[in-house]
């Protein structure tokens, strides 16, 4: 068993509360639409350092209206430049909107996934690998044919834990799932203990962060370069995992995400 290491972009005003999100976007964000953020390039640099102490391969599930901040490019390739090809782009929409909770769009769905598909080409070029991660793990099952026609071979989307089933809009995990699979795209689901979410912001939130940190630090090893065919191979058993770029701004840009040691 290996460990799958996955990025996601989200910048502060790709939070749900400020974007993409039909009832839970209720401040509008207080700063540029357009720039990163500060924190968001403190984080750059922690990612960028973190990189630069193991020889993981990682994903990165780029959101593409990044790219309208014309500082995030060199930053971008920089960082592809120097650690080659142990980093891997997917997509992670153009915008963060929530998809499943607005209910049944497929022609706005693939409208997004042409535009997003097109951006990840013309900036990540041989980094980008057909990898699709809806943003915060809003999905449904009607997003599936539009993943495959698009050539998207494995979804990352699916959170199959009780405490999050709402993000599907009433499906259930195992729908999603199932419907990804009769399409032909591949489901890596996030790992999850206790039944509980482990990734992402489970590792902050108190009591949750008890549990996902002691789960992180149990980890397989994380795949290395010569090991990234995996993810696309139905009977290789991986473990999701996932966190911010924001969340290498934490402690001052010194955060790491907790894994076990040594990580070599």
């Amino acid at each position: 068993m290996r460990t799958w290491l996955t990025v996601d972009t989200d910048d502060l005003r790709h939070l749900p509360v400020h974007q993409g999100h039909p009832t839970r976007s209720t401040q509008p964000f207080d700063g540029p639409s357009n720039r990163m953020s500060d924190r968001f390039k403190q984080g750059w640099t922690g990612f960028h350092r973190w990189m630069g102490t193991h020889d993981h391969a990682v994903t990165l599930f780029l959101i593409t209206d990044l790219l309208e901040d014309p500082a995030f490019l060199p930053m971008l390739k920089e960082t592809m430049q120097t650690y080659g090809n142990r980093i891997t782009v997917g997509c992670h929409g153009h915008t963060h909107r929530s998809w499943s909770a607005w209910g049944e769009d497929k022609p706005g769905f693939e409208a997004m996934l042409t535009r997003a598909k097109a951006h990840l080409a013309a900036c990540a070029e041989d980094h980008v690998r057909p990898w699709f991660r809806a943003p915060a793990g809003y999905v449904a099952g009607w997003m599936a044919e539009g993943l495959a026609k698009h050539g998207f071979t494995v979804d990352s989307s699916v959170n199959p834990s009780w405490l999050v089933h709402s993000k599907t809009n009433g499906e259930g995990w195992n729908s999603v799932t199932a419907a990804m699979e009769q399409a032909g795209v591949m489901e890596r689901p996030w790992f999850t203990t206790w039944g509980l979410p482990a990734n992402g912001p489970a590792l902050f939130r108190f009591p949750l962060s008890v549990v996902a940190r002691r789960a992180w630090r149990r980890l397989p090893h994380p795949l290395k370069v010569e090991e990234m065919d995996l993810v696309a191979q139905p009977d290789a058993n991986l473990v999701t995992a996932y966190v911010h770029v924001l969340d290498f701004a934490r402690n001052n840009g010194t955060w790491t995400p907790p894994l076990p040691r040594p990580h070599r």
